[in-house]
């Protein structure tokens, strides 16, 4: 995608989730929401979009987290039920895939959220 076009230019706006994995701005389609693996940067390098400026409803993030949590409790009891893994085995399963699965819905939440603003500030 060159500079100038915008991801409505090849026909509609990317999905969700592939935005949220490659953190393409809501105006230009550039490489630019993400910062940090779950931090957003503050303003798009390519057209210049206030990104803190859309995501100012991000005080859900907490409650994201814990009902991501919550989900992953319960699969960890319930795979510790079922394969009955040591300790260390699963201290080895759980922790990336804690880690991954906070950032993926943090990332897929901003996303949405901003994409979200974005929208709503474009209609007359």
């Amino acid at each position: 995608m060159t500079p100038g076009e915008s991801p409505k230019d090849k026909g509609g706006q990317p999905g969700l989730v592939s935005a949220a994995l490659s953190g393409l701005c809501p105006r230009c389609g550039a490489k630019t929401l993400f910062a940090q693996p779950a931090g957003l940067a503050d303003d798009c390098a390519n057209c210049g979009l206030d990104f803190l400026k859309l995501e100012r409803g991000g005080r859900f993030v907490g409650v994201v987290t814990m009902v991501l949590g919550l989900v992953l409790i319960m699969a960890a009891l319930a795979v510790d039920e079922w394969l009955e893994l040591p300790l260390w085995a699963s201290l080895v399963v759980w922790a990336p895939v804690t880690v991954g699965c906070v950032i993926g819905a943090l990332r897929l939440y901003k996303t949405m959220w901003v994409f979200h603003q974005y929208a709503e500030r474009q209609q007359p």
